[in-house]
């Protein structure tokens, strides 16, 4: 599996919460988007980052608001994507239960289970990859010619980080932000000095910018899979080189995704 998604973690208890971000930061598959004990600020990570995974305690007494309310308020925004929602919970009320079902919940792990713990949470969202790449992007074609300017952005960096995501660019890395935005500069218009304009963003300098984004870019072709980015990356690459400069590789990402949204 070659995608990594990013995951929103909305839990109270902070040993829990620390288990689960211990859980997801040792997975290469995923990345912490955000954690928080609060279900409204939750919803402010949801509209600033679009994590395709959402992983909500249902009842919040050590932090604020409840996941019910959050489930209601999630669904008015009528996003024009569908995180998928794991809930936890020690509520096992089937009235509760099937409330969360109508209203987005995509799965239901009480923490009253035998086999319930933080890796196990894990491991069910790394068998649903499929299902929850398939349920994000599912509303997207339909919906896209809808968006405000700001959602239409959020669109653009999410696919940029979906096709860097593809090719195994790993998120963690310093280099990976500024890929993202030197490619979202470049459909914007912006044709040169974007690592100058990227450094000034950042407090870094030009050169360092530069730097970070081929390193990143190094590291992934030295040690990814060949026939992935072989299928996912189809511009030339100097047989002397044999990975692509980072200016290539913006430029290369940045035409392909002006092609969908522009």
């Amino acid at each position: 599996m070659n995608r990594i998604l990013s995951v929103l973690l909305i839990e109270d208890d902070p040993e829990e919460r620390q288990d689960l971000v211990r859980c997801i930061d040792a997975c290469p598959h995923l990345v912490m988007a955000a954690a928080t004990a609060d279900a409204n600020e939750g919803l402010a990570f949801v509209l600033e980052m679009l994590p395709e995974i959402i992983i909500l305690d249902l009842e919040l007494h050590l932090g604020g608001g409840n996941g019910i309310v959050f489930l209601q308020e999630l669904k008015d925004l009528s996003l024009n994507v569908s995180p998928y929602i794991l809930i936890t919970t020690n509520n096992n009320s089937p009235v509760t239960n099937e409330y969360v079902r109508q209203n987005g919940g995509d799965f239901i792990f009480s923490k009253h289970q035998a086999d319930y713990s933080p890796q196990n949470v894990v491991d069910l969202l790394l068998t649903m990859t499929t299902t929850i790449i398939n349920k994000f992007h599912g509303n997207m074609s339909a919906q896209k010619l809808f968006e405000s300017e700001e959602q239409s952005r959020k669109s653009i960096i999410k696919r940029i980080q979906s096709e860097l995501n593809l090719i195994g660019v790993n998120p963690k890395v310093v280099g990976y932000k500024y890929i993202v935005d030197a490619i979202e500069l470049v459909i914007g218009g912006v044709q040169h000095n974007y690592c100058a304009m990227i450094g000034e963003k950042y407090n870094k300098s030009s050169a360092s910018v530069e730097r970070a984004m081929q390193n990143a870019i190094n590291r992934t072709w030295r040690s990814g899979d060949i026939d992935v980015l072989a299928e996912r990356y189809k511009a030339y690459l100097s047989p002397s080189r044999g990975v692509p400069t980072h200016t290539e590789l913006v430029h290369y990402y940045a035409n392909i995704i002006r092609t969908d949204f522009l």
